[in-house]
C-alpha cells in the first residue's frame, strides 16, 4: 500500500522560504499525481498545489501563485513544495496525497493515502 509522508516544514519570518517533501514508499505504479494541501486552525483543508502524473504539469491555487513552486524527483519518489515570500496566512499543516483524477480539482475528496501533514508557520 503506498505511503506518503511530509517533512521539511517549520517556523519561518514573513518574507521566508521552506522547502517542503513528500516521500513516497516505492510502488512499480510510480509516478503518480501528487497534491499539496494545507488546513489551518478552524479552517477547511485547501488545495495548494499539484502536479501530474501523466506530463509533470504542475498547477497552483491563486493565492500561492508566483510564490510556490511544485517539482519531483521519480529517481527518488520525492515531490517538493518550495515555498517562498511567505506569509503568515500561510501558516498551516501541509499534507500531501495522491491524486485520483488527476489535477483538474484540488477537492480533498479526489486525492487519498493522506500523509501525517508537516506544520508550516509564519511568524515574525
Amino acid at each position: 500500500q503506498l505511503q506518503l509522508s511530509e517533512s521539511g516544514g517549520g517556523l519561518v519570518q514573513p518574507g521566508g522560504s521552506l522547502r517542503l517533501s513528500c516521500a513516497a514508499s516505492k510502488s512499480r505504479s510510480y509516478p503518480y499525481t501528487i497534491g499539496w494541501f494545507r488546513q489551518a486552525p478552524g479552517k477547511e483543508r485547501e488545495g495548494v498545489s499539484c502536479i501530474s502524473a501523466a506530463d509533470e504539469s504542475a498547477f497552483y491555487v491563486d493565492s500561492v501563485k508566483g510564490r510556490f513552486t511544485i517539482s519531483r524527483d521519480n529517481a527518488q519518489n520525492l515531490v517538493y513544495l518550495q515555498m517562498k515570500n511567505l506569509k503568515p496566512e500561510d501558516t498551516a499543516i501541509y499534507y500531501c496525497a495522491r491524486g485520483l483524477f488527476g489535477c483538474s480539482n484540488l477537492q480533498p475528496d479526489r486525492f487519498t493515502y493522506w500523509g501525517q501533514g508537516t506544520q508550516v508557520t509564519v511568524s515574525p
